[in-house]
């Protein structure tokens, strides 16, 4: 089992969606032969693609390989990256498929008559779905743990079965083993990032205007983002453009001397287990030493998005919206974890949530004063590193972790801000997220100091 993932993760850490598109191209590999990899690393019977897909398009991404593969051959690919095998979230609405959401009480919804646009962008570019994967139920919890299709594991310590992160589990774990190059999840509270931080895989929160949130089913549109999950910075950032319909190309990385980065020494250093702490001053303390500018200074502005988030939700205020007249109907039918997560909104008046609004501009606009001396800002993506999934069976301990390994990331969420978590463990450690923050639409600028970063943080090699 070891040997295994070994192997399936050396392969995807090599294997960038740049170098598979050369060796498509000049015939080295065919699509069908990926196709037929990612198919194996889902059938595995030691693995984990039962709990990782909740649907797996085996025929169709069969023949969209072999489509590929002859339109390449004939020197019409729809573009360098067609034939390279992809997975969706199951919030993302497929022509012909229910989009469920990783819940059962919507398993027999009317079939989506149309693909979300970020999946017919996908597919336009000649990606090859895989299949839908697993995910907490309706997006509402950062621990990816799913008591209707079970919890894929992390890939770390798989003989204890660790939290993979959510709400975008299964995307992860896809990349982490093998299962596809690419991912999209979603990201409202971090559901990129907190499962790219727990399965040793880069995941990006865009700026959440830039890419489409139509066809996906919503938990809180306001805060609503789609994101990739990869196996490094170029690879999310050719997912990022083609799913903001743009022209994907090669990530330059920013000189790291001089990079002006603000470690906030207010709120989220708190709490931190000592693998985590470890890892994030050893990041801090290599990038130093490649010339980055570090300062450490609090920012009030993070403060005020903590406790306003702690009193009113965007997320339970526009959850309940969205799921009342279905809750009325088959309220038995949800994880009860995420159900009283969504109820919490039942109570909130229409006074409170246009305060939210408001008070959520004036936070981003101070906030934006705040950095404007920074290129971006870094801490850890989660405080801990991935609980065993059986040490979350309590209620209070579920909530509790919960709240704590999204608290960062959430941040990113109400300041309207785009943000990648990194790996930055070294081979044989614990899985821990580094994230960098950077400024509204700055996404381009964000992934180039993420690829200079990622050369200093990243190694090469095991989860």
């Amino acid at each position: 089992m070891l040997a295994r993932i070994v192997l399936v993760t050396e392969y995807r850490l090599m294997n960038t969606l740049h170098h598979l598109a050369a060796a498509l191209d000049s015939g080295r590999v065919t699509s069908r032969a990926l196709v037929e990899r990612c198919l194996a690393a889902i059938d595995a019977p030691e693995g984990e693609g039962a709990r990782t897909f909740i649907h797996v398009a085996r025929e169709a991404a069969l023949a969209q390989a072999d489509a590929m593969d002859a339109l390449r051959r004939a020197g019409r690919a729809p573009g360098p990256f067609a034939g390279i095998p992809f997975s969706a979230k199951d919030l993302c609405d497929i022509e012909g498929q229910p989009t469920p959401a990783g819940s059962v009480v919507l398993a027999d919804a009317p079939a989506a008559t149309e693909n979300a646009p970020v999946i017919s962008r996908m597919l336009r570019a000649g990606f090859v779905l895989m299949g839908r994967t697993n995910m907490t139920e309706f997006a509402f919890s950062g621990l990816g743990i799913n008591p209707h299709h079970g919890t894929p594991a992390s890939p770390w310590d798989r003989a204890t079965r660790r939290i993979p992160g959510g709400s975008s589990s299964g995307a992860a774990v896809s990349i982490s083993d093998g299962m596809a190059f690419a991912a999209l999840g979603t990201d409202t509270g971090g559901s990129c990032r907190v499962p790219a931080a727990m399965c040793g895989v880069v995941g990006y929160k865009p700026t959440a205007r830039r890419v489409p949130i139509t066809g996906i089913l919503p938990l809180s549109p306001s805060l609503d983002s789609v994101g990739p999950l990869a196996g490094s910075v170029a690879c999310c950032a050719v997912i990022d453009a083609i799913l903001a319909g743009e022209e994907p190309s090669l990530v330059a990385a920013a000189p790291l001397a001089g990079l002006r980065l603000a470690v906030p020494s207010n709120i989220v250093l708190d709490g931190m287990d000592d693998a985590v702490a470890h890892a994030f001053a050893r990041a801090v303390a290599a990038l130093e030493g490649a010339g980055a500018q570090i300062t450490q200074r609090i920012f009030p502005a993070l403060d005020e998005a903590y406790r306003v988030q702690s009193r009113a939700s965007f997320a339970s205020i526009e959850a309940f919206a969205w799921h009342r007249a279905l809750l009325e109907r088959r309220r038995d039918g949800y994880d009860p974890r995420i159900r009283a997560r969504i109820e919490r909104g039942a109570n909130m008046l229409a006074a409170d949530y246009a305060e939210l609004i408001t008070t959520r501009a004036a936070i981003c606009a101070r906030m934006n004063r705040q950095t404007e001396d920074f290129d971006a800002l870094l801490m850890p993506t989660c405080p801990l590193i991935p609980p065993p999934i059986a040490a979350l069976d309590p209620v209070d301990d579920y909530n509790r972790v919960n709240l704590l390994q999204l608290r960062n990331t959430a941040l990113g969420n109400m300041l309207d801000r785009c943000a990648i978590s990194l790996p930055c463990q070294r081979e044989g450690e614990a899985p821990v997220g580094l994230m960098l923050m950077g400024e509204t639409m700055g996404d381009a600028r964000l992934f180039r100091i993420a690829a200079a970063v990622a050369d200093v943080v990243m190694t090469p090699g095991l989860v």
